[in-house]
């Protein structure tokens, strides 16, 4: 399978990078952007140097159609739009991790992201690779929408609980944290060293353009959900995502049950990993990991349930899971390329 990645130049895109060379499979053909054309990848990322030698090239999709397979798409929101149906007409997949395939409502989209949407019938074809959750073949798939990191690890540690009604539907708080490349890799004043260091900074409050993704994802588990209240916070830290989230139970329950319930729901799903009761996952234990891991209490003094996910936004939440769904188009082990240890410390 040859490939190219679109946006290289992005902290996922070099993530792609990094992880498709070694992957079995696969051959990185090209790698695009839309800046320093013709330059050295390792003039933007030196650690490559001795081990990837690709020049950025334009892209030209005429020419990619007939050399390539299938394209990842790393660019900002938009982009994706323009370019996907041309692969698509070509007969190249596409796997997308910009966000523009992700939100089903044409006006939901507008609204949120405040351009013009992606056409409703490939709207109507694209999968949604929350992959753990996939109710499809994705070998017949020709495009995928890769879940943003905040809804990766805010669904997975929703899900088992809104599909099988333990919770209160109005009542879902998602508190989340996460590192600084999660902002990607250009320079502004809110991810200054700065401003960053020893700093902790709530932003987009009541406006984050993930919200609807998680309440549309949410919704395809239990059609009872509705709004949620979505939190984003900036930690002084390069990689992570730490969703906090609380829910009332609708009848009384355990930590025991739930535990329970969530080891059942990821029995075979081997990148979600559940925590023994009393324990909680931190960032640090997934870094670099395709991993998600999750731990659950319930507070019988509130009837309160409260789950912990945490993932490395860049693996699990970008380009991590997007090569697991490539993994599941090409009907391989969905862990090939990507069953890595976390780096710890």
């Amino acid at each position: 399978m040859k490939v190219a990645i679109i946006g290289a130049t992005g902290y996922g895109g070099a993530e792609l990078v990094r992880i498709l060379r070694q992957h079995p499979h696969v051959s990185i053909h090209s790698v695009h952007a839309s800046s320093l054309l013709g330059e050295p990848l390792t003039g933007s990322y030196p650690h490559m140097q001795t081990i990837v030698d690709d020049k950025l090239q334009p892209v030209d999709v005429n020419k990619m159609s007939q050399e390539v397979d299938l394209v990842f798409m790393a660019t900002p929101s938009g982009v994706a739009t323009e370019l996907a149906p041309q692969f698509l007409e070509n007969g190249v997949k596409v796997i997308d991790l910009s966000g523009d395939y992700r939100i089903t409502d044409q006006e939901v989209y507008r609204a949120w992201y405040g351009i013009d949407p992606s056409e409703s019938k490939l709207l109507e074809k694209a999968v949604y690779g929350l992959t753990e959750w996939v109710d499809v073949d994705l070998s017949e798939v020709n495009l995928i929408s890769n879940p943003g990191c905040y809804p990766t690890s805010a669904l997975l540690g929703l899900a088992p609980l809104v599909q099988h009604n333990i919770i209160d539907e109005k009542t879902i708080i998602v508190d989340a944290k996460t590192g600084v490349s999660g902002a990607g890799k250009g320079l502004s004043a809110a991810t200054h060293f700065a401003e960053t260091n020893e700093n902790f900074k709530i932003y987009k409050v009541n406006q984050h353009q993930h919200t609807p993704e998680i309440e549309q994802g949410l919704h395809r588990f239990n059609d009872q959900v509705g709004a949620v209240t979505f939190t984003t916070h900036l930690a002084p830290m390069t990689r992570g995502i730490m969703s906090t989230m609380y829910a009332t139970a609708k009848s009384k329950t355990s930590t025991k049950a739930l535990i329970e319930l969530f080891e059942e729901s990821y029995r075979d799903d081997y990148f979600v990993r559940i925590r023994e009761e009393g324990t909680f996952p931190s960032t640090k234990e997934v870094y670099g990991s395709n991993f998600c891991d999750i731990g659950i209490t319930y507070d019988e003094r509130t009837n309160r349930i409260t789950v912990v996910s945490v993932i490395d936004n860049l693996v699990k939440g970008a380009s991590g899971q997007a090569v697991q769904n490539m993994n599941k188009m090409l009907g391989i082990d969905e862990k090939t390329g990507i069953d890595m240890m976390p780096v710890f410390p």
